[in-house]
């Protein structure tokens, strides 16, 4: 093991005087490689592997993020919880930027992705979805926001589009119809595979903008978003310095069962390549022949 958490999110994050030890490692999937060097760091005393999303200087579009390579990755490393910081947009007045949200649930509106890693080849796979994130990693991030002093929203549905450009305003009014709560890039498929990979996963959601819905506030742009979110890096990283005392336990969610009762193909009719392609993942459940 080199690390115990990851983080997902943009370069910036690990730029923190506290981070120790730091060391970039270099890791080879076979679904290529991920979106960047990942950076290794101690903080407060446990070594964390950050995950700059789409690349050391954002080159990467949402629609185009390496993310079974990503998710691969970090579980190669021995990473077992993963935060997924991320910019969103508010389709909730009371939800205003700069406040940090704690989604738990998603609606998917992505249409180009890989949604397993198990799509070409491998077993068939059937995770249960319902409850996206882990409820842990979840209460864990919303105590963590409170002690760093930020407004944080506890709950919340983050509707993932594809992108890369930002909504008309029908569709965010229709979004916004539909209850939904925040909108976003890169929820999803991170979410599907951290379940496959048997990882605890939650997403800090930095709100930039009211998205093009609100009537009163000038449409979402990019100068908006990167102003914003500056402004929400910092205290992000403040809130991963005071999560990492509160995951000082072993985790007791049942995460890191999730394929237990999912593999449906036989294990006589998986081949002997399919099981050491994927043995980081399935190794548990089909010991090699």
């Amino acid at each position: 093991m080199q690390a115990e958490i990851g983080v997902i999110g943009g370069s910036g994050l690990y730029r923190m005087a506290e981070l120790a030890d730091i060391e970039q490692v270099t890791v080879e999937t076979p679904f290529g490689p991920p979106s960047a060097p990942i950076t290794i760091g101690t903080l407060q005393g446990v070594r964390v592997a950050f995950l700059p999303r789409h690349g050391l200087h954002h080159q990467i579009s949402p629609s185009t993020v390496p993310a079974r390579a990503n998710f691969w990755a970090l579980k190669q490393l021995g990473v077992r919880r993963v935060v997924s910081v991320s910019a969103v947009g508010s389709m909730r007045e009371e939800i205003a930027p700069l406040d940090l949200v704690v989604p738990d649930q998603i609606f998917d509106r992505t249409v180009r992705r890989p949604r397993s890693f198990f799509e070409e080849e491998g077993p068939v796979v059937h995770v249960a979805l319902d409850e996206p994130f882990c409820p842990e990693l979840r209460l864990a991030l919303i105590e963590a926001g409170r002690r760093a002093q930020a407004r944080v929203h506890g709950h919340g549905t983050y509707i993932c589009i594809e992108g890369p450009q930002f909504s008309t305003k029908a569709e965010s009014r229709i979004y916004r119809s539909w209850g939904v709560d925040v909108i976003g890039m890169t929820a999803m498929p991170e979410a599907r595979l951290a379940r496959e990979a048997e990882l605890c996963f939650a997403i800090l959601a930095l709100v930039t903008d009211y998205d093009v819905w609100h009537v009163s506030e000038q449409p979402v742009s990019v100068a908006t978003v990167i102003e914003n979110l500056q402004r929400n890096v910092q205290t992000a990283q403040v809130v991963l310095k005071e999560l990492i005392p509160l995951l000082s336990g072993e985790p007791t969610c049942a995460c890191a069962n999730a394929l237990a009762q999912a593999i449906v193909t036989a294990p006589e009719a998986i081949p002997s390549e399919v099981r050491r392609r994927f043995s980081l993942l399935l190794a548990r459940y089909l010991p090699a022949e």
